[in-house]
């Protein structure tokens, strides 16, 4: 069997009851930190407070020799582990397909995601999210400023009234992490400077959420990673009580 669990978004506590015992129970553990961590701890803390060795594997590690992780699946229960929840990734979704070309069960333990507590603490309305995307840093892409894909795609949300989860770029294991500041920096003036709300530490007793013009945003500091960018579509009135009330958007910037 080979069970992948979601740790969920911030620390060694996020992972719900259901993916502890899992982990507790399997023979092997295993993990990856690459497509997103948990910036709120460390490997260490992690195998102290669940008890168990974890082995983590590098990018190569999971998508070019997978077999160590299939080996033990076949042999007896492995685990691996993930931050936010497990299938989000293509990544997990391609190892869990070549283990089932093995003949190897498996199963998945949810996590929570960016993309919920996005939602949650801003509380725009889940439906009303159209496609996300990813803000590189501009010296990872091969050009300058921001790529034209990532701009096409908050604008056909804007097309259609929905809002836009921007998703900011990490590098590991260099530990750099892009900052709200620096995405609202960027976007501001391809995007003619829209209401926009930075939301960082998810997952940790005390979260950001600031919300202002993109202009505004990029000369404030959110505190420690993880960031991300929301950008609101027109939002019904109960979505600009939240905006207001829970972001601390400006009322007047609402009604322009």
């Amino acid at each position: 069997m080979l069970t992948f669990v979601g740790l969920g978004l911030y620390d060694e506590r996020s992972i719900t009851l259901q993916g502890r015992d899992a982990v507790r129970a399997a023979d092997c553990v295993f993990a990856e930190f690459y497509t997103s961590r948990l910036a709120g701890t460390t490997v260490e803390d992690l195998e102290a407070s669940l008890g168990v060795d974890v082995g983590v594997r590098d990018r190569a590690g999971v998508e070019e020799d997978p077999e160590p992780i299939l080996d033990a699946a076949a042999e007896g229960d492995a685990v691996f582990l993930t931050g936010g929840d497990p299938m989000i990734s293509t990544t997990h979704v391609d190892l869990r397909l070549r283990a089932a070309e093995r003949g190897i069960a498996t199963r998945v333990v949810h996590g929570t995601t960016a993309q919920t507590a996005a939602s949650s603490l801003t509380g725009l309305q889940n439906y009303r999210f159209g496609k996300a995307t990813t803000l590189p840093f501009p010296d990872a892409h091969g050009g300058e400023g921001v790529p034209d894909s990532v701009v096409a795609t908050i604008e056909d949300n804007r097309e259609r009234n929905l809002h836009t989860l921007v998703y900011l770029d990490i590098k590991l294991p260099a530990e750099r992490y892009m900052a709200g500041s620096t995405a609202a920096d960027l976007l501001a003036a391809p995007l003619d400077d829209p209401i926009g709300v930075v939301v960082g530490q998810a997952g940790s007793e005390d979260p950001t959420v600031v919300g202002d013009r993109l202009s505004v945003l990029a000369e404030r500091d959110f505190g420690p990673p993880l960031h991300m960018l929301v950008l609101p579509a027109m939002p019904h009135p109960l979505e600009r009580d939240a905006l207001v009330t829970l972001a601390g958007v400006p009322a007047d910037h609402l009604e322009e």
